[in-house]
């Protein structure tokens, strides 16, 4: 992986790296970008919203509760944005280049080499993985690690364009296909060529 940080988007998706189409290229169907907006909040709102309530209660009926813990949470949540963009950038072979998004509140990675679809899945699935589920499945075993339940529902609610990648992948692309982004978009080509 050869990770570059180019800093702020200026919302032209034409100056984003990306690559000639490949023969026979075929995009994944995806919403505008303004309906990707309101579907990645609506995911977020659905999966974070009880899945914070279940922490409370939980907290609630060990007989504590430790709001703290939350704004502890939420702190740490806002710092792993980053992290979280890295640990997809580390799912790429050659270059990967990392953009802020912050008028829309995002960050996100491009890169634009063929990628075989498991490993597109583990790019999109690998943050929510490390920030998300583990710590959340952690606090399941000890709910006296409030502040883990918390920093996982939160990380495994912000993945809601991951998990839209995800299935748009599993549902689109056939088997043997491979995957790539050209811009803000992924597309899938039937090729010979190794990944």
């Amino acid at each position: 992986m050869k990770f570059h940080y180019n800093g702020k988007f200026d919302g032209n998706p034409e100056s984003l790296p990306s690559r000639e189409h490949e023969e026979g290229y075929v995009p994944f169907k995806e919403p505008s970008e303004k309906k990707l907006m309101i579907v990645i909040n609506v995911i977020a709102l659905v999966i974070t919203v009880p899945l914070i309530i279940w922490v409370t209660a939980v907290d609630t009926l060990r007989g504590s509760i430790h709001i703290i813990s939350l704004w502890f949470a939420l702190a740490a949540f806002f710092v792993s944005i980053f992290p979280h963009e890295f640990l997809h950038a580390l799912c790429f072979k050659s270059d990967v280049y990392m953009y802020t998004y912050l008028n829309k509140g995002a960050c996100f990675v491009v890169g634009p080499e063929l990628m075989s679809k498991p490993r597109f899945v583990l790019m999109c699935l690998l943050p929510n993985l490390v920030f998300g589920f583990i710590p959340f499945i952690i606090w399941l075993i000890f709910p006296s690690l409030t502040f883990l339940g918390y920093f996982g529902a939160l990380a495994i609610g912000a993945g809601g364009g991951d998990y839209m990648n995800v299935f748009n992948c599993l549902t689109q692309v056939p088997k043997g296909a491979k995957t790539y982004m050209h811009g803000m978009n992924s597309f899938w080509v039937r090729t010979d060529k190794e990944i």
